[in-house]
């Protein structure tokens, strides 16, 4: 079975484009070293919850948009070697202003996939 990284964060609305762009090009990184897949996607129907939501996972303020994406790996030794890669390749950059989000406050992980249809 494969392994993915999932990811969920905040990033303010004013900076969403620059995000966008930061990700297209961290994607094609991903994607010439070896994942599988590759996607992010902004939050159209997240309500805040009363106890738990994906806003409030992330202390999403009114003025930002909830990230919600994933990376797709052949195995937890394949993305382990290709995180290697990915972190040493001179394509990813910090963007001039900074990161367009506040990296305290997303959450991410490495899952184990079991149902993949």
């Amino acid at each position: 079975m494969s392994y993915a990284d999932g990811f969920v964060l905040a990033v303010p609305k004013a900076r969403l484009e620059e995000y966008k762009e930061m990700a297209r090009n961290a994607g094609a990184v991903w994607k010439d070293h070896g994942a599988l897949a590759y996607v992010e996607c902004t939050g159209d129907d997240v309500p805040y919850g009363e106890l738990t939501s994906f806003p409030r996972a992330v202390q999403a303020k009114e003025d930002e948009v909830v990230i919600f994406s994933w990376i797709v790996y052949e195995s937890r030794a394949a993305r382990d070697e290709i995180v290697k890669k990915v972190m040493a390749d001179p394509r990813l950059t910090m963007p001039p202003a900074g990161m367009p989000f506040d990296g305290k406050r997303m959450i991410y992980g490495g899952f184990e996939v079991f149902v993949e249809l």
